[in-house]
């Protein structure tokens, strides 16, 4: 089983979903030694780029072994998206565009992005239309992710899915809640079936709870759909990505899927180990360090490592502080059962209210209509 988004075929269906501050190219490559896939950058805003903003060009870094460029695109104007996305084309050789239609945070969605920007149908279009035509002569497929909506009573998905089609996307993305929801409670995988049973003439990938490889192969099944777009679930866990791969390569030969054997703490510390070099190799030992801190969490979750232990990894300034600490760990401790399908970073509890422009929700045109899009990208 494989995924065509226009001429890019990705060898196995499952795409990296693009999360801030997690998804640089240090980690991108992590994912991707472990097993095939699409590994999309972090989220970036088009009005930044376009504009030369000197963090918005830092974080479209890309390891020297990452042969499909990836980069989610974040956008209200659709000039702006346009001109971004000639940009990334033409001077960064950026293979695959994601459109980011889903981001439910409230500094997005206030501003009419992310999540509440299908709401206005014809501008989803214009932005879509303005991206796909800029893409088009370098033979690069845009794609976008969205969300169920706005909240039960402001659902777009179906529209969204329709005006993709319509617009010239090579594929659409369905996060199986709504903006409201957030990252709370469960999934809903039946619109996402829905979703699939709609669009008919371009893939259809989906999202939401997918914590183990047997829940992908479960989507598959239940929904139809033509791959799946992990993000949460591979927080301390990149070896997701092999077991995905193994997993989507079996059933494609209608062999028994077996799961790899889960790894003991010694391979997860591993694991740690290659993922401090590579930040380190991208941004340096003092900064890598830094960002390597807020991944111990996840990788030691249900594992017995002290408190101690875990303070001492969330302050190491050195690769040498990090080996010293690591060997100390038990190497033959079995992975956590517990831990297996269980929700895995932020969840928080679903919204009252979705903070929107005012009079966002009179009308679904938005065409002409003026947002101030951020110029900073980032989460």
């Amino acid at each position: 089983m494989t995924l065509r988004l226009g001429n890019l075929e990705i060898a196995t269906p499952v795409v990296l979903a693009p999360m801030a501050g997690i998804t640089n190219a240090a980690y991108r490559r992590l994912c991707a030694e472990q097993g095939a896939g699409l590994y999309v950058c972090e989220m970036i805003t088009s009005r930044g780029l376009v504009e030369g903003d000197q963090h918005t060009k830092d974080m479209l870094v890309f390891d020297e072994l990452e042969t499909v460029r990836s980069v989610q695109l974040y956008g209200t104007d659709p000039v702006y998206v346009g001109k971004a996305t000639e940009i990334l084309c033409a001077e960064y050789g950026v293979a695959h565009i994601d459109l980011n239609f889903g981001c439910p945070v409230p500094k997005v969605t206030r501003k009419g992005g992310g999540g509440a920007l299908p709401w206005k149908r014809n501008l989803l279009g214009e932005i879509l239309r303005h991206a796909v035509a800029a893409a088009e002569s370098y033979g690069v497929p845009v794609t976008m992710k969205t969300r169920k909506g706005i909240d039960a009573d402001h659902l777009t998905f179906l529209d969204a899915g329709r005006i993709a089609e319509e617009s010239g996307a090579a594929a659409v993305a369905l996060h199986g809640r709504t903006v409201s929801q957030a990252y709370s409670g469960v999934a809903d995988w039946d619109a996402i079936g829905e979703l699939k049973a709609s669009v008919t003439s371009i893939p259809v990938l989906g999202n939401g709870d997918i914590w183990e490889a047997a829940d992908a192969l479960r989507m598959v099944e239940q929904t139809g759909v033509d791959g799946v777009v992990v993000g949460r679930g591979c927080l301390g866990r990149p070896w997701l990505f092999r077991d995905l791969a193994a997993a989507f390569a079996a059933a494609s030969r209608a062999e028994p899927v077996e799961t790899p054997p889960l790894p003991t703490l010694g391979e997860v510390a591993a694991m740690m180990r290659r993922h401090a070099e590579l930040l380190c190799q991208h941004m340096g030992e003092e900064r890598g360090c830094k960002e390597f801190r807020k991944h111990v969490t996840w990788y030691l979750k249900g594992f017995s490592a002290g408190g101690a232990m875990r303070r001492d990894l969330g302050l190491v300034k050195t690769l040498a502080d990090i080996d010293v600490l690591l060997a100390d760990l038990d190497p033959d401790e079995p992975f956590p059962a517990s831990e297996l399908g269980a929700p895995r970073g932020r969840q928080g509890s679903p919204r009252e209210k979705v903070v929107l422009p005012e009079g966002w929700l009179d009308d679904t045109d938005g065409v002409g209509c003026v947002i101030a899009e951020d110029t900073v990208s980032g989460g």
